[in-house]
């Protein structure tokens, strides 16, 4: 009998954390690299990617992408989702008149332009964000969903569309979708605990049911829970028919008081997959999965 196949994510570096909270969070090219090569031999078969500056601060410049692609591709198929969030300092704010800071539009933009992407994040949300003392808006009206879906379309990127509460859920996702913003089945990403978002849910069993009960019907989804929420919410989404998502972006620990690493985060997560029954989906079953095209 086939087990239910299973996708894994990591998510390595993200654009928050830094070495000072966790020394092993990988934040250059070469690290980056050398660290998802370790987690796709461990069972991971799609990458989250986040890149850092050479002061390791955040930035979406394309030929960094581009470098860290490559360095990835040239060792594994493993699914390249690169992010069009950024992270909260280096090129991607500024201060607005108004005392609120603001990671800005054209630098999200960049994040397609890297050689090798398949898939990029698609926030479908405008949200404050608090971060180190600063409110940091992350502007995304429908017009802005509805050009960075038509760029990744152009490019022949497949939208990851992060969700951070119901009415993602409920309204700009499916308006998005209605528009002929994604071809295919559309991935969805819920966020739960991110609490320094606002409108963003703590995880509890009964909000990641509702979350998932509203979805559209033919979509996959994929829970990326942060902070301690990450190992039971991962577990919740694969009794929901779920994929999962652990990396050192969302959660630097691997128990109270214990830094992690990435390769042990996900170790871990795939022992628990099979053990509950399923099994890691390789690269080549996750794109069949997600609906992206073979690798060539």
């Amino acid at each position: 009998m086939n087990k239910p196949k299973v996708i894994v994510t990591v998510a390595p570096t993200g654009g928050m954390a830094t070495k000072k909270m966790n020394p092993q969070l990988p934040t250059q090219p070469q690290e980056i690299a050398d660290d998802v090569y370790r987690c796709y031999n461990a069972g991971a078969s799609v990458v989250a990617v986040h890149a850092r500056r050479a002061d390791d601060q955040a930035t979406c410049d394309p030929a960094v992408y581009t470098r860290i692609n490559r360095l990835i591709r040239d060792r594994c198929d493993i699914v390249l989702n690169n992010s069009t969030g950024g992270g909260i300092d280096g090129d991607m704010v500024r201060e607005l008149p108004n005392g609120l800071w603001e990671i800005q539009w054209e630098q999200r933009l960049k994040g397609l332009q890297g050689e090798g992407v398949e898939m990029c994040t698609l926030d479908a949300q405008t949200v404050i964000a608090s971060f180190a003392g600063k409110e940091i808006l992350v502007a995304t009206p429908p017009s802005r969903i509805r050009q960075i879906a038509q760029a990744m379309k152009a490019r022949g990127i497949k939208p990851e569309w992060e969700v951070f509460s119901l009415h993602d859920i409920v309204q700009d996702v499916p308006r998005a979708l209605a528009e002929g913003a994604d071809d295919g089945r559309p991935f969805i990403n819920i966020v739960i605990n991110a609490t320094a978002f606002q409108g963003g849910l703590p995880y509890t069993p009964k909000l990641l049911h509702t979350l998932v009960d509203h979805l559209p019907r033919n979509c996959v989804f994929n829970v990326s829970a942060i902070g301690p929420a990450q190992l039971p919410a991962a577990m919740h989404a694969l009794l929901l028919g779920g994929h999962v998502r652990v990396g050192l972006e969302d959660n630097l620990y691997l128990e109270q008081g214990v830094l992690a690493s990435n390769v042990q985060l996900v170790e871990r997560l795939v022992r628990l997959v099979r053990e509950m029954g399923y099994e890691p989906a390789t690269p080549s079953e996750a794109r069949e999965i997600i609906g992206l095209p073979p690798l060539r």
